[in-house]
């Protein structure tokens, strides 16, 4: 799979600054200060390792904000097992919700077969306090895979979590919880068919 590159302006996105200045006044036996605070705004991010795994399907991604757009191109009969790499960043808590939609294949599996933290600036208890909706949760690979048809023609939640990342760039290395997804589609008699998987990224605070 071709990997999107990131872009970057302000380096430091998982940060807060503030400062405090004292200011003497002139002339004037007392002194005066001025406090200066700023918050940064909630960010989620969603990006993928160049690792993926689609066999004879040709696959591209598409970033645009907290959107992540995977299209999924093949004019192979034979049904795809794809595994996508995600990388997650985050200073706040988020969910994260799939859409599929193709007028050719069917999804027939969506799950996350894994999640692991990337490096020493993810959050110590971001791991085990990701939420996986059960449909979606293959991590143990003893259980059954879901062969049945998931409908996800309206966004559906796959997971929610805490804030993930405790500093860096959107480009750092240690900083993300790395997500494998687990697609399979039913395709229909050989001819040339398109699929696309948009996942939506969003912070807690936006969520109804």
């Amino acid at each position: 799979m071709r990997a999107e590159r990131l872009s970057l302006v302000c380096v430091c996105m998982f940060t807060l600054c503030a400062g405090v200045a004292f200011v003497p006044a002139s002339g004037m036996g007392q002194a005066g200060h001025v406090s200066l605070n700023g918050t940064v705004s909630e960010t989620v991010v969603l990006s993928l390792l160049p690792s993926s795994s689609a066999g004879k399907v040709e696959a591209g991604a598409v970033r645009s904000g907290n959107s992540l757009r995977l299209t999924l191109t093949s004019g192979d009969a034979e049904a795809p097992l794809i595994r996508v790499p995600l990388l997650v960043r985050s200073n706040t808590g988020f969910r994260i919700s799939a859409l599929f939609e193709s007028d050719d294949a069917t999804l027939a599996q969506l799950s996350v077969i894994d999640v692991h933290p990337t490096g020493k600036l993810v959050s110590s208890g971001a791991v085990n306090l990701v939420n996986l909706t059960p449909r979606f949760d293959l991590r143990d690979l003893d259980k059954v895979a879901r062969t049945a048809h998931v409908f996800v023609s309206r966004p559906a939640l796959v997971l929610s979590g805490p804030r993930i990342s405790l500093g860096g760039t959107l480009e750092s290395p240690n900083n993300a919880l790395q997500l494998t997804l687990l697609i399979r589609l039913q395709l229909p008699p050989a001819r040339t068919w398109v699929a696309h998987l948009t996942l939506v990224a969003t912070p807690e605070s936006l969520v109804q």
